[in-house]
């Protein structure tokens, strides 16, 4: 038996059954039907709008129109992905679940003010027709996200909402014939994609063999006080870094609306957009995301305050370097996916469930071309009434 298995063994302390059991409560609340006919409407009407702004020329009601959908993202990103931070946090019982969204909507707020480099490259993925036309493609790319975002919310589902933004605004330029970045899709998108999950496993994986192998001969009840405490550090720090990636996601689709229409170079970005942007994801994050939290917390592997420490701050690292070095918009919900799952290895191979992990991974690899066709129906859609 490995050094991991061995001191993993005194590390291990299961969740109690109250904490299943209150997030077992959370995560199975039903969405009523009259909320998913008010979805609907809520879509048609978006629709509506946008054909009939078309054919009256109303271009500043149409951009009016594609920020609040956008805005409307970026709050279902925040309850969608709000679980990324908090977890493994509230699984461990190192935080209770108001108190941990209350940090994870603060820290999200803090992070989304840090800057602008991923806002940059996501406006540059494609470049959409001026004017109105351009914007009915941003508001289908957008729309098209929230789609895939509610679909996989209501399933439980870790998919990412980066990748829906991505693929529906990849997915409207395609339906509209505009010119789509490739070069900038392929390096910034789909290699970050597929290498920040692999990073994410193994630093997650290392870290955990170094503090098992450190804490080897330590008192389980001891290290277990120790690392709920460090997770309050680690959750806070994977708060901010979501907060750096997933508002400026959103603030990159603004700012390529007021392009479209001519009040933007694309150089900056305006102090309005970052409060806005920085505003939902924090108030979207607040509102919760029970299901999934259930999903990352229990699910995939029975987490421990050691291994939600290691997930959580290897997590960060990616999401810091991803950001502010490369600019690269990557998904939150992959690399603490994927963490998660490299601590957990650390106990033995069948600790983690990969079953829930192959339905995670079918999620991840539906996301981009389900929101983009989602996004080519309704681009489709509002253009053929409208145009």
């Amino acid at each position: 038996m490995s050094v991991a298995e061995d001191s993993g063994a005194t590390l291990i302390r299961e969740p109690t059954a109250d904490a299943e059991e209150t997030l077992s409560e959370q995560a199975t609340r039903r969405v009523t039907g009259r909320a998913w006919l008010l979805l609907l409407a809520g879509v048609l009407v978006v629709m509506i709008a946008g054909a009939l702004g078309l054919r009256s020329d109303a271009q500043m009601a149409v951009l009016v129109l594609v920020v609040i959908v956008s805005l409307v993202f970026d709050y279902t990103n925040g309850f969608h992905d709000a679980a990324n931070a908090i977890a493994t946090a509230v699984s461990t019982r190192a935080l209770t679940p108001r108190v941990a969204l209350g940090m994870a909507a603060a820290m999200n707020m803090i992070g989304a003010l840090l800057g602008v480099g991923v806002a940059k490259t996501v406006s540059e993925v494609i470049t959409p027709p001026s004017g109105l036309h351009g914007l009915t493609v941003v508001a289908a790319g957008v729309l098209g996200a929230i789609t895939w975002n509610l679909i996989t919310w209501y399933f439980g589902l870790p998919s990412s909402s980066s990748h829906a933004l991505i693929g529906g605004v990849v997915g409207a330029g395609l339906a509209s014939l505009s010119s789509v970045n490739w070069h900038s899709v392929v390096d910034k998108v789909a290699v970050p994609m597929v290498v920040s999950p692999v990073v994410g496993f193994c630093l997650a994986y290392l870290m955990m063999v170094a503090i098992l192998w450190i804490f080897r001969h330590a008192n389980p009840s001891r290290v277990g006080r120790r690392f709920r405490i460090a997770q309050t550090l680690s959750a806070a720090s994977l708060a901010l870094g979501h907060g750096l990636q997933d508002a400026q996601k959103t603030m990159g689709i603004i700012v390529l609306a007021l392009v479209t229409t001519g009040y933007s170079d694309g150089s900056t970005v305006p102090w309005w957009v970052i409060i806005l942007c920085a505003g939902a994801l924090s108030a979207g994050t607040y509102a919760g995301g029970w299901r999934i939290m259930r999903t990352l917390g229990r699910k995939v592997i029975e987490v421990d305050p050691p291994k939600g420490f290691a997930a959580e701050a290897t997590a960060s690292v990616v999401l810091y370097a991803t950001a502010f070095i490369w600019h690269a918009p990557i998904s939150t919900t992959h690399t603490i996916t994927s963490a998660i799952m490299g601590s957990g290895a650390t106990k033995r191979i069948s600790a983690v469930r990969w079953g829930v992990a192959g339905n995670i991974l079918i999620a991840w690899v539906l996301t981009m071309p389900a929101a983009a066709a989602v996004a080519a129906v309704v681009y489709y859609i509002v253009h053929f009434f409208g145009a």
